[in-house]
């Protein structure tokens, strides 16, 4: 690793953007963080960036971007903007720089909603979602563009993060959980796909150490979870004793439709989250980057689990 290394990062206050600056600043590069506001002077704005601002850095690790709105009562031209618009500028912007590495955090959503069988990076891309739909648009771009044989191009699909400190699907299970709520989905036999934030962060750094031929890659982590299995590892690694309840699926697929329809935190994409098969290979990214990932994929989820607990 060549640890004069510059980096910048967009969305480097967010979950993701946090952790991996912390990952690479310990690791020995220096990263600088570009966002709206600048709260110091170390920062870039996305407006103050130049030329010259970019010929500083060796990498560019765009994390920003507009999320999965579950509530769905976000704009649809938002996402073009934030998740397409923007990438396509900075992207502009890089192949007119000196920077050698852009690496953009697209999200598996850019390929399906629902997966049959196993994801791989050989499915062809149909998003149902405007959030996927305005990912893939930006991985479009980035792919149809020429890029200089001394550039490197990663585009990164990583599946659902999770760590320390994040909120989501896994601390709405870690409550039900904690205050003896029965688990009410038990009927649906599901496995998804994981990826731990100190994973994805050790796959970062490793691309832009080893910089392995331009390509797009899925990212998680090595072993599938039933949400069943996963709601029973989270009653162990909290001291609590979890329930299980098979309800009729049609009942809770109602439910759902009217959470939608009302817009309430339970709907038909969140009972989709917690009860979908989505199962992802991580085998491209292992073997070009000739890596095992550092932590297994049950004890990522026991750290994000045991950090609700401590946190409460």
């Amino acid at each position: 690793m060549n640890q004069e290394k510059n980096i910048l990062i967009t969305g480097n206050t967010g979950f993701v953007g946090t952790n991996l600056s912390t990952y690479l600043n310990k690791t020995g590069y220096k990263t600088t963080g570009v966002t709206r506001s600048p709260k110091s002077t170390k920062e870039y704005s996305y407006t103050s960036l130049t030329a010259n601002s970019w010929n500083k850095y060796d990498a560019f690790i765009h994390l920003a971007g507009k999320a999965h709105d579950l509530k769905g009562v976000a704009d649809d031209s938002e996402y073009f903007e934030v998740n397409t618009k923007l990438t396509k500028t900075l992207f502009d912007q890089f192949l007119a720089s000196d920077c050698k590495v852009f690496v953009y955090i697209s999200s598996v959503k850019a390929v399906a909603d629902e997966v049959e069988g196993i994801l791989t990076e050989a499915t062809t891309p149909n998003p149902i979602t405007v959030y996927g739909k305005s990912k893939l648009a930006a991985e479009n771009y980035l792919t149809s563009q020429k890029l200089p044989s001394d550039k490197f191009l990663y585009i990164l699909r990583p599946c659902m993060i999770h760590g320390p400190g994040n909120k989501g699907n896994l601390n709405l299970l870690y409550q039900l959980v904690n205050k003896g709520i029965p688990y009410p989905l038990g009927d649906f036999e599901n496995k998804r796909s994981f990826l731990t934030v100190e994973n994805l962060c050790f796959v970062i750094e490793n691309l832009i150490s080893r910089l392995p031929e331009s390509g797009i890659y899925n990212v998680a982590d090595d072993e599938a979870i039933a949400t069943n299995t996963l709601v029973e590892l989270i009653g162990e690694a909290s001291g609590k004793t979890s329930k299980i309840w098979k309800l009729p699926k049609g009942i809770i697929q109602t439910l759902g439709k009217v959470g939608t329809r009302l817009h309430l935190p339970f709907n038909t994409e969140k009972l989709q989250k917690l009860t979908e098969n989505y199962v992802v290979s991580n085998a491209k990214i292992k073997k070009n980057l000739k890596i095992d990932l550092p932590v297994q994929t049950k004890q990522g989820l026991i750290n994000t689990i045991k950090s609700f607990k401590n946190n409460q």
